[in-house]
């Protein structure tokens, strides 16, 4: 296994880390990345594999934890009933209490108002130049969570700065006070949704907390704790990625010229899927081997960690002909954004949903719709989303009540 050095924070990876997964690529399945120390794969068929594969998992083998320095044990007494983290039978139980609740129902019925509100942002649009990311790709998916779940619309902004300030966990190059940020914001969270939760137990909604606080199965209950961890969950997967695959989406579609006929009815859910695989938010998630286990030649013992770079596997060449181009026309084929295995993302529905409503709304009601500068993406890295996307648009054209755009 080649040792590659590369940093995750260099400005240059940062704009553009596809040259560096192929160089990766070019030394086999599997590679030393020496700034994480850890072991990598850009391989589809690893990644794939290892997603699938029991013997690797989420959740650090008992003698192999990392030990929790004393400030950040309110993060990490969150985190400890998370199902992201978690294994079975702790994961198999949580996920089925939460998939009573998060149905392709209650999903699929929320068309109506992605639809709303993707036409309300744009009506609020500024005039002139605008930057797309917070006046619309934050707001949409942010509020519908928020609505879903039943937590106050007028949180919105709340719920955005405590999961940005919690997801900085996960970034490179964390420092003390990006740390100190997070369990601020942590404690914040659960000091709301304790007190939330327990009105919703008193006085239950048609409302996603009030469905997980009745959802049972086999005579089984979520506590208090895994209810607030399960709902910051929600909320923080629920809205982060779905920002930054917003932007990235109308930026590369922007950029590739894309015809009007990608964003058709006939052609919008094979559009989704290609900005899925060619630019997706989540970069790169961790496994640990349970056991000694060998995957396309490379040995692992029980303790040791593998890094999978999803991003890289979506454009692996023995997956897909010129990865490298943004073809919305492509035959779709499992990608990796979502993961795979009983990890597979809960809101991947949601998140195609809000891609497929929003994005032909959003060129539709803008047909000159134009880049107003350099999209510049953030320093966010396992993540990969814009700091900003400067847009100009010279018509707004009108909705009318059907939802079709006013010629």
């Amino acid at each position: 296994m080649q040792t590659l050095s590369q940093s995750p924070t260099d400005p240059a990876f940062v704009q553009n880390p596809y040259p560096f997964y192929e160089r990766a690529r070019a030394t086999g399945p599997f590679f030393h990345w020496q700034d994480y120390a850890l072991a990598c794969t850009p391989s589809a068929a690893a990644v794939n594999a290892i997603l699938r594969d029991r013997r690797f998992g989420r959740e650090a083998p008992p003698e192999h934890a990392p030990a929790i320095p004393d400030h950040l044990r309110p993060f990490y007494a969150v985190e400890a009933h998370s199902m992201l983290e978690l294994e079975p039978p702790r994961h198999t139980r949580l996920r089925a209490l939460v998939l009573r609740a998060f149905t392709s129902r209650r999903i699929a019925a929320l068309a109506p108002e992605i639809t709303q509100l993707s036409h309300d942002l744009i009506d609020a649009l500024p005039a002139g130049e605008f930057d797309l990311l917070p006046h619309f790709a934050q707001k949409l998916p942010v509020i519908i969570i928020a609505r879903l779940l039943g937590v106050p619309e007028e949180m919105a902004d709340d719920l955005l700065r405590w999961s940005n300030a919690m997801v900085g966990m996960y970034m490179a190059g964390r420092r003390r006070e990006t740390e100190d940020r997070a369990v601020a914001a942590t404690e914040a969270f659960v000091s709301f949704l304790r007190g939330y939760v327990e009105a919703r137990r008193n006085d239950p909604r048609d409302d996603l907390i009030s469905h997980l606080i009745a959802a049972e199965s086999e005579g089984d209950r979520l506590s208090t704790d895994e209810l607030i961890t399960t709902c910051i969950l929600l909320l923080n997967a629920g809205h982060e990625a779905t920002v930054h695959t917003l932007g990235n989406g109308v930026k590369t579609l922007l950029e590739a010229k894309t015809p009007a006929t990608a964003l058709a009815p006939a052609g919008i859910e094979a559009t989704v899927e290609e900005i899925l695989r060619y630019d997706p938010a989540l970069h790169l998630f961790t496994r640990w081997a349970y056991e000694d286990v060998e995957v396309m030649g490379q040995t692992f013992h029980r303790g040791d960690q593998v890094g999978l770079l999803l991003a890289a596997a979506n454009r692996d060449p023995g997956q897909w002909d010129r990865p490298d181009r943004f073809r919305p026309d492509r035959v779709a084929k499992p990608n990796a954004t979502f993961g795979a295995g009983l990890h597979f993302c809960v809101g991947a529905p949601l998140a195609r949903l809000e891609l497929q409503i929003a994005l032909p709304i959003l060129f539709a009601r803008l047909p000159d719709l134009r880049l107003a500068g350099r999209p510049h993406y953030a320093d966010v890295f396992h993540f990969h989303g814009l700091k900003a996307l400067k847009l100009k648009a010279d018509q707004r054209l009108p909705a009318i009540p059907s939802g079709r755009i006013q010629p």
